[in-house]
Formats: structure tokens, C-alpha cells, sequence
């Protein structure tokens, strides 16, 4: 009976113990790993997040349109094509044509058009209602642009200097299958073109150079997180009704926490809210991107700021969460809960997929 049991027990035991070809994720480039569906994000649980985690906000009171149908059924997550670099470009504008890079003289035309690509991945191209530097803004005239994960500001692009923008701060840049811990932490920004002509030595009776255009600058984004709503109504109607909604129900949340800032609020911390241009799966609308800054300890910013800790210790970003067929109830929970811990509140109806840095793990 005893040699039975415990021959038994040992069968029960192997038949519970995970294999190594069970457990192992297959690595792709740069040691990273596609997380099976329930894996890539936790999801929010009862017993550590609250009773309520799980519910739809009770006092909102924003509703979309009678006729907003969207597609239900179809599977989300895994099904988005893989990016390493996120370019916003700063328009000025909500909606646009229909294919971004279709404006003529624009920067987001000369991203396609400019004859080099970036190096270290896919680029994601997105116009978007970024202030531009001029109120009335030409699409050839110098305009801002955001680098994501890096959450890099980049000013003065035009047309013209895109080359210079993809060789010397896209192909640098840390991307989404970098690794967070090996990637560099330098606050020091890359050198401008400012900088290159004031280190020219010149032999004598050499003329000067010729005026050139403002230099292309960096400096950090100030906000800890971004929120990204499609709002482009040339593409689809449903993206241009939801986002505005959106965003309204999302600041009414944030506000009471501190952590709303309008397009021109530049104080650290918070919660950016930007209209993007078409991302793909508008029938899946609201499709609402959310990226997430790693944290860095006050005490290891201070030591490369020199005491200075004006930089409220964030880091690059760590992770973009990729949601799909959000509603104006949802707000409450995306706030409290994927915007500020990083959990998905309804991972099988909502997660398309996107990536995290830290756990070196991606959807696609």
C-alpha cells in the first residue's frame, strides 16, 4: 500500500511540475520574449485592488453617440504589429488627412519620403495636437516632436532636418525592446548642431559658416505618464466622436489627484493627454495608448544632477499599455489603475498589447 501511494504521489507530483519547454518563452531580439495573452500586464485583482476594481464608473454621465457600434467579437491581444520608436509630431491639429504622411512640406512627409530609416527598429508615426511653436503653424515651419519610450522632447525640427532627427536622436534612442536596466541614463542631451559649428576651428581668412538654421534641441518630457486617444475623424468617424469625450472624463478624474495637465501645463508629473492621429483598429474604437515612466530613486537622480532634483526622479518609459474598445466608464479605472499601477482592469475585452521594458516582454 505504501510503495503504491507513493509511487503514485511521485506520478501526481510530475504531472503537476511545469516542464522546461512548458515554461520557457521563446526570446526574440535583444533578449526579449512574446508574453502569452495573461501574462504581458497583471490584471486587477479584488482581494489587493479593492471590491470595486472591477466596476464601471457609477457617476460618469458621458455617453457615447446611440449609433456608436464597434466590433465586439474579434480577438485583440497579440494582433498589433510590433514598434521600436513612437515619433509624435507636434500639429496643432485634432484631425488630418487622411494619411499623415500625404501633407505636402510636412516633417511627417519627409519621414517617409527622406531616404533614410532609423536603424534600431520600426518607426510609429503619429501626428498629433502638440503645441506648435508658432500659433499659426505652416507644415514647413519648425515644429516639436516627442520620441517615445524615451520620452524625449526634440525641438526645431523641419523637413529638412529629419535626416539629422532619425541618424543622431532616433537611432541613439533607447526603443521599446530595449532593455531598462542596461539602457543609458545619461541627462546630458546630444550635442546640436549649435554645438558643431562653435567647436569648427578655422584657419585664417577662412569665411565664417553660412547662417544656419536653429539648432534641433532636446530636453525631457515633464510629465510622468501620456495618455494617446486617436482622434482622427478622417479615418473614421468613431475616433473623432470618442476621444474629446474621453478626454473629459479622464480629466475629471485626474484633477482631483493633481495630475491633469492641459496642453501648455509643463509642471513635472502628471498625466499628458494628446489627440494622436490614425494607430490602426478604429473598429475597435476607443483605441487609448498608455505610457508609463520608470521610476528612478531620488538618491541615484540627485548623484547625476548634481543634488538637483528638479527632475522628480522619472526615468525613461517602461511601458506602453495598448487598449481598445474603451467607453467613457472605463476612465475612472484606467486612471486608478493602468495609468498609475500598470494593471489592466478588463485585459480580454480591452488589451490589444504593447510592451514592458523592466520584464523584458512584448505582444507581438
Amino acid at each position: 500500500m505504501t510503495t503504491a501511494f507513493s509511487s503514485a504521489l511521485k506520478r501526481g507530483r510530475a504531472f503537476l511540475t511545469p516542464t522546461s519547454s512548458s515554461t520557457s518563452i521563446p526570446k526574440l531580439q535583444d533578449g526579449f520574449a512574446k508574453a502569452p495573452e495573461g501574462t504581458l500586464f497583471p490584471k486587477v485583482d479584488p482581494a489587493i485592488d479593492g471590491e470595486d476594481c472591477e466596476h464601471d464608473c457609477e457617476s460618469c454621465t458621458i455617453h457615447y453617440p446611440a449609433k456608436f457600434q464597434i466590433d465586439e467579437d474579434e480577438k485583440l491581444y497579440g494582433q498589433v504589429n510590433g514598434w521600436a520608436t513612437h515619433m509624435i509630431v507636434a500639429t496643432g491639429k485634432t484631425d488630418w488627412v487622411k494619411d499623415v504622411s500625404d501633407e505636402k512640406g510636412s516633417v511627417m512627409e519627409a519621414v517617409r519620403d527622406c531616404g533614410v530609416e532609423p536603424v534600431n527598429g520600426k518607426l510609429m508615426l503619429s501626428a498629433s495636437n502638440m503645441p506648435t511653436p508658432q500659433d499659426h503653424h505652416a507644415p514647413s515651419d519648425p515644429t516639436t516632436i516627442l520620441l517615445l519610450p524615451s520620452f524625449t522632447i526634440v525641438e526645431n525640427v523641419t523637413p529638412k532636418t529629419v535626416p539629422t532627427l532619425i541618424e543622431h536622436y532616433i537611432n541613439p534612442a533607447p526603443t521599446s525592446t530595449t532593455p531598462l536596466t542596461t539602457a543609458a541614463t545619461s541627462s546630458e542631451p546630444p550635442k546640436t548642431l549649435e554645438h558643431s559649428i562653435s567647436a569648427l576651428t578655422l584657419q585664417p581668412d577662412e569665411p565664417l559658416p553660412s547662417p544656419t538654421p536653429p539648432p534641433l534641441t532636446t530636453r525631457p518630457c515633464p510629465h510622468k505618464y501620456l495618455i494617446l486617444l486617436c482622434s482622427q475623424r478622417t479615418r473614421d468617424a468613431r475616433c473623432g466622436q470618442s476621444a474629446p469625450l474621453l478626454r473629459r472624463e479622464f480629466e475629471r478624474h485626474l484633477r482631483p489627484l493633481g495630475l491633469y495637465r492641459d496642453l501648455h501645463d509643463e509642471r513635472p508629473g502628471g498625466v499628458g493627454i494628446y489627440f494622436i492621429s490614425h494607430v490602426g483598429g478604429h473598429k475597435f474604437s476607443a483605441n487609448v495608448m498608455v505610457y508609463r515612466r520608470a521610476s528612478v530613486a531620488r538618491a541615484v537622480w540627485a548623484s547625476e544632477n548634481k543634488g538637483d532634483e528638479g527632475g522628480v526622479g522619472m526615468g525613461e518609459g517602461s511601458q506602453c499599455i495598448w487598449l481598445a474598445r474603451v467607453r467613457p466608464e472605463d476612465c475612472e479605472g484606467i486612471v486608478k489603475f493602468t495609468v498609475l499601477k500598470g494593471k489592466v482592469v478588463k485585459p480580454e475585452r480591452q488589451l490589444r498589447g504593447g510592451f514592458d521594458r523592466e520584464r523584458g516582454l512584448v505582444s507581438w
